[in-house]
């Protein structure tokens, strides 16, 4: 195999490739820099409770689930992914836009949960093509992502910024302005042709009966990594209402966002020689401990660079475990099913996020920011699960000689 083309071009891709997938997954990521954070303040400024807020943020986890895979099935029979791309991109952009005349709990419910179903396809699909780049073409796929969580660190600084001088009322236009840029990242999507492979989201409906995701240290290890996934749940809920109560301006708060990606990265450039010298169990246990006690800790009464310290494990909480399960996955199961090992975590992430966005809502409601304990009890079984598979895992894997892991 020749070494990874990076951003050259290379024989037979489409002109720019690579600068323009990097681009297009900008877009999701602005969406995401500015949502993330700061929708759940702007949820906060309608007078909603703590527990309306969980609601609107877990009903639109739940319903992209389902919709995101129907959406995977239609790109790939279409032919042409890049077409479900514009659509999602305009119908999410048209939610965003009647975001501005509602105001109230139900119609703000109903409007975000259609946008979730419409959006949802957005980022998979986009990560289907750049994945479909680096098979065809050998394209460097760290350097194209690599742009989308550069992205997400920008957009959430400017939200912060923003946030600082107009409070909640600068998230629906941001979002909206954010959306625009996903359109124009449609536009500019590379053509690559019918797809070779299914898209991980479309895979999970034709799983094979006999599978190896079937077996239980498989099923083991993708639900305890989806229940460390989820444990953020709250984080991503509640946290920047929560700092704002503290005293930290809306740049403190884009800031400790911005830690998190950004230790995230850092994980990544280091990743190749960690994955090299340690286990991938123990990757994954560690990123799991560490997970229990980043929600034991985050309770606490810190300063500012307390809270970016905490910030900066979520390259163990989120990006080691994360990496582990991807590297395990390339050892245990067959090529072949690749995609329907995507989309199985996919659901299981999507699922468990959801029910513990759910469940926040509720928890911060009753006990404040000591519902944070909580998130350590869903880390905590996470973690139990993925020791669980460490265990009943066979000792020796056909496919590790072949994958060169």
């Amino acid at each position: 195999m020749n070494a990874p083309s990076g951003f050259t071009v290379t024989a037979g891709a489409p002109p720019f490739f690579a600068a323009r997938i990097a681009l297009v997954f900008c877009a999701p990521m602005m969406v995401n820099g500015i949502a993330l954070p700061f929708f759940p303040v702007w949820l906060e400024t309608l007078s909603m409770s703590d527990f309306q807020i969980g609601i609107v943020l877990a009903v639109p986890m739940f319903v992209r689930v389902f919709t995101a895979p129907v959406a995977g099935i239609i790109a790939d029979r279409i032919g042409e992914r890049s077409i479900v791309l514009l659509w999602s991109a305009l119908l999410s952009l048209l939610t965003a836009l009647a975001l501005f005349a509602t105001g109230s709990f139900w119609p703000v419910l109903l409007l975000y949960t259609l946008q979730g179903a419409v959006y949802s396809p957005y980022v998979p699909i986009t990560e289907a093509i750049m994945l479909s780049g680096v098979r065809r073409w050998n394209f460097d796929y760290g350097k194209m992502r690599l742009w989308g969580s550069l992205a997400f660190i920008v957009a959430t600084m400017i939200g912060g910024w923003l946030a600082g001088l107009y409070g909640g009322d600068m998230v629906l236009p941001a979002m909206a302005a954010a959306f625009v840029l996903t359109v124009l990242g449609a536009v500019i999507a590379p053509r690559i042709g019918k797809p070779r492979r299914p898209s991980p989201i479309a895979a999970i409906a034709t799983m094979p009966t006999k599978s190896t995701l079937r077996q239980a240290d498989v099923q083991l290890m993708l639900i305890g990594v989806s229940l460390v996934n989820a444990s953020h749940a709250m984080l991503f809920a509640f946290s920047a209402i929560y700092w704002q109560k503290m005293g930290f301006s809306g740049v403190d708060v884009g800031i400790l966002w911005s830690a998190g990606v950004l230790a995230e990265v850092v994980f990544f450039l280091f990743a190749v020689q960690l994955r090299r010298r340690f286990d991938l169990w123990s990757m994954m246990m560690v990123g799991g401990a560490v997970a229990v006690g980043r929600w034991v800790l985050f309770p606490m009464d810190m300063s500012f660079a307390g809270y970016f310290a905490l910030q900066c494990l979520h390259a163990f909480t989120y990006a080691l475990i994360h990496m582990s399960a991807q590297s395990r996955l390339v050892e245990r199961v067959a090529e072949e099913q690749e995609a329907a090992a995507q989309g199985l975590y996919f659901f299981y992430t999507g699922v468990f996020t959801a029910l513990a966005t759910f469940v926040s809502g509720y928890a911060y409601s009753w006990y404040g920011v000591q519902g944070f304990y909580l998130m350590s009890l869903v880390a905590a079984a996470g973690l139990l699960s993925v020791i669980a598979g460490r265990v009943v895992a066979p000792r020796a894997q056909p496919q590790s000689a072949a994958s060169g892991g």
